[in-house]
Parts: structure tokens; C-alpha cells; sequence
């Protein structure tokens, strides 16, 4: 790893040396939230964001992805992959996005997905404000930060710039980057390691603890407690950065002959994604909200443990702010199934 310094006054020449290249996907003001957009201009750019709405996926996986047309016998795919950069990703984030690479290729290997991975150079950020759910520095802790070219430390009058990659290094010529000193250096650790001490929620077991202790309450009564106020509105899974489902549709023309196929993001917490065909009608395998409830948290704390190394959650805390009921949030949610 190559440790670099790029001082506060040049970093706008280096985005924009960037958008001058290809498309820059970065954070954005939105009203009082941020969200990841492509940049229009650098002073759009805003690192010192807390989190965003949708997690930095949406810059390859978008909500609504088109994937193939046909019209009679003759079909093209719409995947049209271009270089881009996905700029200012926190920590957190990165491992979302690497456990998302894991989902896509495992077993088998989404195409449409990985075709515009491959075309993305990530350049994370360090956390500078911490979002009111966040809870990134007790959760996920055996999972490393993996996955992205280049990360950017704030340490005083710039930024540590720590080059991971190939794709990382092809970076630093459109910048003034200089060699980072020892003290900037280790400003930059301290400041990645204040942030993960600082977060202001917190889950007090290990992963270890927390998985073993799920399992064995799968058959409890305290899930039917915990999901009396839920809408199954999937609000919570739509904003998850580990969520992966997804619905494939086809959408056709007048002429009942052309059609594009069509993938948007899915929900477990809604009524109908368990829902099956049956002979003569259909059978629904998680039928009750308590049922779907559980199935989300043995997802994110127990299920995945094996393939990932660790829960399937990084501590974003998006689905905390994003649920209408305020029953989402896994801290309380983990610590009251510890407490039984």
C-alpha cells in the first residue's frame, strides 16, 4: 500500500480531473440527506456527509435495471458498461459493497452486475460525521474493508490518500499527490479509528455470540413482540447495503411482440415475496409479519455468517432512520434477543 498526500486546495482539480475522464457517482446534498448522484459539479461534492439514503450500490446495481430487449426472435442485452469512479464511499459501505460482489458471483456469476462493477474504480472516504443509527464500530469487525482502489483520510489542511490498487495508482496522475508523512500518516489511523470508537450506538456481544443466540431463538415468542407495530413495507430492506433480491419482470409493447426485461430491487419483509405458485391458487411460506420479521434479522445476523465471515450487516443504520414504525433498528432488536 502507497500512502499519499493531497492538500485541501488541490483536491477539487483532482475530482474534476476525475469528471473530466468519465462519470463521477459521489455525495450529494438532497434536502437534509445526501445521496449518491452523478457529479454535475466538483462544489456538489460533499465528503463530509453522515450517510446516505440508498446505499453506493445504485452506481452499478441500480433500483431499476434494464437487461434485455427482444422484439420477435431477436434480443440485446442493455447492459452497456461505462468507466466510472464511485467517489467518497464510507468504510462501511466498502463492505457492503464487497459482500454484495460475494452474493453475485459464488454460485454463480451475475453478469449484469459484475459488468459494471468491473467498469467501477471506488475511492472511500473517512467517516467525518457520524449518523444518528450508525453503529458500524460493533458490528461486522471480522470482515475487512476490502474491495476499493484508493480510500481518502481528512486529517488537518487535506487528505491521506492511501492507494490500494492498480485502478488506484492510474489515479494519483490526475492529481498533485505527494509522498504522506509519518504524522500525517498517523493522523490518518487515529482519525479511522476515532471514527469506528465513536459511533453513538452500539451492539454489546460479538457476532459469534449474537449468531449462536439468534438460532436458538428462532421458536420465541419475542419475535411476535418485536414486529407488532410492523407494515412489512420492505423500507428496511430497500435501504440495506447487504440486500440482494431482486424481481425480474417483463414489460411489453403495444404490438404484443417487443418487450425489455426488466430487474428491480425486492423485499422478504413484504407480504408477497414468499408467495408460490400452487395448483390452483398459491401457498405463502412466510405468511405472518412475525415470520418475515425474524427472517430478515436470522439473514443479516446468523444465515450468511459462514459464506461472508461475518454478519450480513456493516452498522450503516439506514434501515433505523428509513422505518415509518421505528422497530427496525438492529442494536435494539440484537440486544433484546441477548437479553432473553
Amino acid at each position: 500500500m502507497k500512502r499519499c498526500y493531497i492538500s485541501d486546495e488541490h483536491l477539487n482539480g483532482f475530482v474534476e480531473a476525475l469528471m473530466g475522464r468519465g462519470p463521477v457517482i459521489a455525495p450529494v446534498a438532497k434536502q437534509s440527506r445526501f445521496v449518491f448522484e452523478k457529479l454535475e459539479t466538483v462544489d456538489d461534492l460533499m465528503l463530509d456527509y453522515d450517510t446516505t439514503i440508498l446505499p453506493p450500490k445504485v452506481a452499478f446495481f441500480p433500483t431499476k435495471q434494464e437487461l434485455v430487449t427482444f422484439d420477435g426472435k431477436e434480443a440485446k442485452s442493455c447492459i452497456n458498461p461505462t468507466d466510472q469512479v464511485l467517489f467518497g464511499v464510507h468504510p462501511y459501505d466498502i463492505k457492503g459493497i464487497a459482500m454484495s460482489d460475494k452474493f453475485y458471483t459464488d454460485s454463480h456469476v451475475d453478469e449484469n452486475y459484475m459488468a459494471n462493477r468491473r467498469a467501477t474504480t471506488i475511492v472511500g472516504s473517512s467517516v467525518q460525521k457520524h449518523y444518528k443509527h450508525a453503529f458500524f464500530g460493533s458490528v461486522c469487525m471480522e470482515v475487512e474493508v476490502i474491495g476499493h482502489d484508493m480510500f481518502l483520510t481528512r486529517v488537518a489542511g487535506g487528505y491521506v490518500a492511501d492507494v490500494l490498487t492498480d485502478k488506484g495508482e492510474a489515479l494519483l496522475g490526475l492529481g498533485q499527490f505527494g509522498d504522506a508523512t509519518d504524522a500525517q500518516a498517523g493522523e490518518a489511523d487515529q482519525v479511522n479509528q476515532a471514527a469506528m470508537e465513536n459511533c453513538p450506538e452500539k451492539l454489546e456481544n460479538t457476532s459469534a455470540q449474537i449468531r449462536d443466540k439468534m438460532r436458538s431463538s428462532f421458536r420465541s415468542d419475542v419475535w411476535e413482540e418485536l414486529s407488532e407495530d410492523c407494515f412489512s413495507c420492505g423500507s428496511c430492506n430497500t435501504v440495506c447495503p447487504t440486500c440482494y433480491c431482486f424481481d425480474v419482470q417483463d414489460e411489453w409493447g403495444l404490438d404484443g411482440v417487443s418487450a425489455t426485461r426488466c430487474r428491480t430491487w425486492d423485499s422478504c419483509l413484504t407480504a408477497e415475496f414468499s408467495e408460490v405458485s400452487v395448483q390452483g391458487g398459491c401457498e405463502n411460506f412466510r405468511e405472518q409479519r412475525a415470520e418475515r420479521f425474524r427472517h430478515r434479522f436470522m439473514r443479516k445476523a446468523a444465515y450468511l455468517n459462514e459464506q461472508l465471515g461475518g454478519p450480513a450487516c456493516v452498522g450503516c443504520g439506514r434501515c433505523s432512520g428509513a422505518c415509518t414504525a421505528d422497530i427496525a433498528n438492529p442494536v435494539v432488536v440484537i440486544n433484546k434477543i441477548m437479553e432473553q
